[in-house]
């Protein structure tokens, strides 16, 4: 279905055509409408399916369509993890874009700093809070934060919630919404436990079974385990073989993205970083020039893996491992578009084996692991079942210092590059 049948604001289809997306997934062709009415919801959706622009496109819809005065903390997303509730936030800058809707993360693991800017921030009441149940409990026991113009309530991944133990939290959480509310639930299964969680807190629900989207046939999936401070030696070894014309190089913060640029052309190889720090038209012109073959290796965020539809791209390279399996797919779906052949590499740190585990778990496919160059040195085993650490590495003498991501949380001030919807 194109997304006008949808009957998006026309600044929502701008943006969307702006970025040559026209067809909106299943989930998104069902739950859309049933969002639009004030439906609440319950959608069982697998990752990789398009359920973040699913809940994301109605409701940026139906914010824009209000007075001003009316969209003080319109919308609450609560997620299980830090790394989902910066991800929803990156779709809310790319689907938001000509709209001016605001929106913040919300989420622990920071500094004292950040806490206050996040406590700051939802005092003066962002359109849209994504935010993770204990970060938000520590907030609300302030007694700051005005929730009566709230609209919608959406819980994304409720059942990995309920898995980490957060049935409290949420109830809790809850308890602070005003009653007359729009509620949406979002979850990859459906045991008892959720349909229980659902009686509670929606009201004549709607429901959807979306199945999960795969990875394309001719994707040559690989992956390397092991250390930070390996990782960019690897990359450089990578990006040296002259059989891939056409590369993306996946980070997960725009500070990576400018490291890992910085630390290429320092070698010679030509790379450019795509960011929300550079000026609109120096993004349009980027992207023209990666489409024209000028631009050998584009290094971005995961804004650029819903946003970019070039045929031709040889090499997908996770420079870090993406947290939300929908995102590997939609990242790796960059490679091998249009019944061409690709190949996507990814690199394993200790810390994200898990990560990647589920990834392989959701996708059914158990992906090689490739033998790192002997030349960086001992790499980690890969037990994804494990309690792992960092796995800080010595440095090798006379080798380069470990790269390290910064990974600070951004303070926005507006609306922010415009992204695919998944």
């Amino acid at each position: 279905m194109d997304f006008r049948e949808l009957t998006l604001d026309d600044k929502l289809i701008e943006g969307l055509d702006a970025i040559g997306f026209e067809n909106a997934t299943p989930i998104q062709e069902f739950a859309i409408p049933k969002i639009i009415a004030n439906k609440d919801l319950i959608a069982c959706a697998q990752t990789g399916t398009g359920k973040t622009a699913a809940f994301l496109l109605p409701v940026l819809h139906k914010i824009v369509q209000l007075p001003e005065n009316e969209r003080h903390l319109n919308t609450l997303i609560i997620a299980p993890t830090r790394e989902l509730a910066i991800q929803i936030d990156q779709q809310v800058e790319g689907l938001s874009y000509f709209t001016g809707v605001s929106s913040i993360p919300v989420y622990g693991g920071g500094d004292g700093e950040t806490f206050v800017t996040q406590k700051r921030a939802l005092e003066a009441g962002a359109d849209i809070v994504i935010a993770t149940p204990g970060r938000l409990i520590s907030l609300l026991n302030s007694n700051k934060t005005d929730f009566s113009k709230l609209q919608h309530l959406i819980l994304d991944e409720a059942d990995r919630m309920l898995d980490m133990g957060f049935l409290g939290d949420i109830l809790r959480i809850i308890s602070y919404l005003p009653e007359k509310r729009q509620t949406l639930l979002f979850s990859a299964t459906m045991p008892p436990e959720i349909r229980q969680l659902a009686r509670k807190i929606l009201s004549e629900p709607d429901q959807i079974n979306i199945a999960i989207s795969k990875p394309a046939e001719g994707i040559d999936q690989q992956a390397y385990v092991l250390y930070d401070q390996q990782k960019l030696p690897l990359l450089t070894s990578l990006l040296k073989d002259s059989n891939y014309k056409s590369i993306i190089v996946f980070a997960s913060s725009r500070e990576s993205v400018k490291e890992i640029e910085k630390e290429l052309r320092k070698i010679g190889l030509e790379a450019k970083g795509f960011h929300s720090d550079l000026e609109q038209t120096a993004r349009e012109d980027l992207m023209n020039q990666f489409k024209a073959n000028k631009v050998r290796v584009l290094i971005g965020t995961d804004i650029i893996s819903r946003g970019i539809d070039v045929t031709g791209i040889d090499l997908v390279i996770n420079y870090d491992c993406p947290g939300d399996p929908e995102d590997y797919v939609h990242r790796i779906g960059r490679t091998a578009r249009a019944g061409t052949a690709g190949t996507a590499i990814t690199l394993i740190n200790p810390r994200d084996q898990r990560k990647f585990f589920r990834i392989e778990s959701l996708i059914g496919t158990d992906i090689p692991k490739k033998e790192v160059p002997s030349e960086l040195g001992e790499t980690p085993e890969y037990s994804p079942q494990k309690k792992t650490t960092a796995g800080k590495k010595p440095f090798r003498k006379g080798g380069k210092k470990p790269f390290r991501k910064k990974g600070s949380p951004r303070n926005k001030k507006g609306p922010k590059p415009k992204s695919k919807p998944e």
